[in-house]
């Protein structure tokens, strides 16, 4: 199965999981989200060819073509490895783009004005 994979720094993407999931309706909710070991960035699974419009500053959307991201191998991560945050059986199947970009830019401006009240 070809998708996409949207990437974004940890923090923006772990506020717009949160995000997506208080605003989920049974037709879209968050997919499967990957974490690089480190933590630094997650990564969510969008349909194919969502990478040919992404234009979202702060995130990074590439074209797998199937590489690397096989859904039965939901495992859990081990130390300094990338693995699932939310595997592909305990979620849906991919994140809707427009859905994914909303909760981002919200979970932008929360981060913002949370990093300016201090």
């Amino acid at each position: 199965m070809d998708l996409d994979l949207v990437t974004v720094p940890a923090r923006q993407g772990l506020e717009a999981v949160d995000i997506i999931r208080r605003a989920a309706s049974p037709a879209g909710g968050v997919g499967p989200v990957l974490h690089d070991g480190s933590g630094g960035t997650l990564g969510f699974l969008v349909p194919s060819g969502t990478a040919d419009a992404w234009d979202l500053p702060g995130s990074a959307c590439t074209q797998t073509n199937g590489r690397g991201v096989r859904f039965g191998d939901a495992v859990s991560p081990t130390a300094g490895a990338t693995g699932w945050l939310l595997p592909p059986e305990a979620v849906g199947p991919v994140t809707d783009p427009e859905v994914l970009r909303a909760a981002l830019g919200e979970a932008a401006r929360l981060i913002e004005a949370a990093d300016n009240c201090r």
